[in-house]
């Protein structure tokens, strides 16, 4: 069982049946075998999303005036910054 927060208020056994009993006689309630919970997978991923492999982090110092007006541009910045390199290899090529 995980830390719980100071302060926590567990119930108490006659409590817990109590909780118990009402839910299972919910006939809106379905409950849920051991079984078929370790088939349930979550919807969505937790942490940033996988990199597409052709990528390599860098550290990269650049003025604060060019970064100021990437960022000005709103979320996706960085891509945009990359995008514009990109296009500057393909023209000096």
């Amino acid at each position: 069982m995980p830390k719980l927060k100071a302060g926590t208020i567990l119930p108490t056994a006659s409590e817990d049946a109590s909780i118990t009993a009402v839910a299972q006689a919910d006939p809106d309630a379905i409950p849920v075998t051991d079984a078929e919970w370790l088939q349930i997978k979550p919807l969505v991923r937790r942490g940033r999303p996988l990199g597409s492999g052709t990528k390599a982090q860098v550290t990269l110092r650049l003025d604060v005036d060019v970064v100021a007006k990437f960022r000005a541009t709103g979320d996706g910045w960085q891509t945009r910054i990359n995008d514009a390199l990109k296009s500057w290899v393909q023209t000096h090529a």
